[in-house]
């Protein structure tokens, strides 16, 4: 089995980060203040074991609107959605935004997630899912398969991680041969270890002792150690989450958004050319001079 990252989505307080303790036995919100709103503001990470021994990285993204940036910044490197909807409200304006940035940046797979069972009757999960249908036909997940779940009781768990199995067969293999290049999503340091980074890597393959570079200041780094799933590995390949301690860096030094990537592998410049695409029912216009927020891997330029 190739290496994996499944990414939640959602509105706020749908019950993505109940979900992937009950499937991992990880509290993915990990900030003091997350703890005491019992919200998610910035990016949670875990991971997933199976029966034969593999593993597949988990991004947990908060669902709040004001922390779009943050939600915006884990969905680089996603290979499956669980596409969380609370059976107890449906489809609500993040899910909507959620599902809109995931069909804009090409997501292929994903599952849809009825959270919250426990909460209502079977009447009213018939009504939510048919509400899902619909708000979700002409998406990558009109024809995704619906799984009713409660985080609560344990209800329908199983059947889920059955189901993330099969669906980690139709996700292409990422290439480990390429240049490898990790965009960083969390910056860090640990007493008597110093600057570790952590994100997704998007292609290639990271080395214990490779000499390798900071984008976009273009600053050499040497990967002293390489943790994949809390454990210390002498590699790190595409499609695994991995943290990267870094020789002699500061952390301030180093920012979300960066990329970690070998050496002139990268071409740095102030000028890209894109494909805009309109949202069917936007009511906002894009002409020529329009000041636009830009997001690239994970980082907000």
């Amino acid at each position: 089995m190739s290496n994996f990252i499944i990414g939640t989505a959602g509105h706020i307080d749908h019950g993505k980060t109940s979900l992937i303790k009950a499937l991992t036995g990880f509290d993915t919100d990990r900030l003091r203040e997350e703890k005491e709103r019992g919200i998610s503001i910035d990016l949670g990470f875990s991971y997933l074991d199976f029966p034969d021994g593999s593993k597949a990285g988990i991004i947990d993204v908060p669902g709040h609107e004001k922390f779009l940036n943050n939600m915006l910044s884990g969905v680089v490197g996603m290979d499956l959605i669980l596409f969380v909807v609370a059976a107890d409200e449906g489809v609500m304006p993040q899910t909507v935004e959620h599902l809109n940035i995931l069909n804009l940046i090409g997501v292929k797979n994903g599952i849809i997630v009825m959270t919250k069972s426990d909460m209502v009757d079977d009447e009213m999960l018939e009504l939510v899912a048919e509400d899902i249908r619909e708000s979700f036909k002409d998406t990558f997940l009109q024809k995704a398969k619906i799984t009713t779940v409660s985080s609560k009781t344990g209800a329908g768990i199983e059947d889920l991680k059955g189901e993330i199995r099969l669906a980690m067969n139709n996700v292409e293999p990422r290439s480990v041969t390429k240049q490898a290049r990790l965009p960083i999503d969390r910056v860090f340091t640990l007493k008597g270890i110093g600057t570790v980074v952590t994100g997704t890597v998007i292609e290639g393959t990271i080395r214990l002792n490779d000499e390798m570079s900071l984008f976009p200041q273009n600053t050499n780094q040497r990967v002293r150690n390489i943790q994949v799933h809390n454990q210390n590995e002498n590699t790190a390949s595409a499609g695994q989450r991995a943290a990267i301690n870094l020789a002699a860096t500061a952390k301030k030094e180093i920012r979300r958004g960066e990329v970690l990537a070998e050496k002139d592998s990268l071409h740095i410049s102030d000028m890209m050319d894109v494909e805009l695409i309109l949202l069917s029912d936007t009511l906002r216009t894009v002409r020529n001079g329009s000041r636009v927020h830009f997001f690239v891997g994970t980082a907000e330029a």
